[in-house]
């Protein structure tokens, strides 16, 4: 089975973290929910969410893949946490899977674990790299670096998450059970 770890802070993007979650969980992927603040974390609409752990308490090496939620403030505190940047190089380094939406490809610019191609929230690929954005699919896959574009992709986005790490049957009951028909 395999194991993902979602890192949120304060301002995180609860539609992306709740349907990446709930997504995962459905095709039985093992979520940890993380955080670099406190176990319970505020969203950017006001709804709280209670992180498993602090990720200063876990052990990167025992994840497959590692996934941020957007969200402008999150997206700022996971960019300027260091703890962040050392666990998606770690990740990076030992070719496992990562994976940001919204606005939190930018924290993976500031780490340093971009590959070429990338997606983010319109706007945010400024403060990237505007030669190497992808405004035309909601979805990039660049080797194991898989980028969104925001809340209304977060379905899909968590469906090629379950695409990745199971398989086209697991994938498909998931899809056909939560009523997806248009991707």
């Amino acid at each position: 089975m395999s194991k993902v770890l979602i890192i949120i802070s304060t301002g995180f993007e609860e539609i992306e973290a709740i349907s990446i979650i709930d997504i995962l969980r459905r095709a039985n992927i093992e979520v940890v929910i993380a955080t670099i603040n406190d176990l319970l974390t505020v969203g950017a609409n006001g709804i709280v969410v209670q992180a498993n752990q602090k990720l200063e308490e876990l052990d990167i090496s025992l994840f497959d893949m590692i996934v941020l939620p957007g969200g402008a403030l999150n997206t700022q505190n996971l960019a300027e946490s260091e703890e962040v940047k050392a666990a998606l190089q770690k990740m990076k380094k030992e070719n496992k899977y990562i994976a940001a939406i919204c606005a939190a490809p930018y924290a993976l610019h500031e780490a340093k674990v971009l590959n070429s191609t990338y997606t983010c929230y319109p706007s945010f690929e400024k403060k990237i790299d505007s030669a190497t954005y992808d405004s035309q699919n909601e979805v990039v896959i660049d080797k194991k670096v898989i980028t969104s574009q925001g809340p209304a992709t977060a379905m899909q986005f968590s469906l090629e998450l379950v695409k990745i790490l199971t398989n086209e049957e697991t994938f498909l009951n998931v899809k056909n059970g939560l009523l997806v028909k248009h991707f």
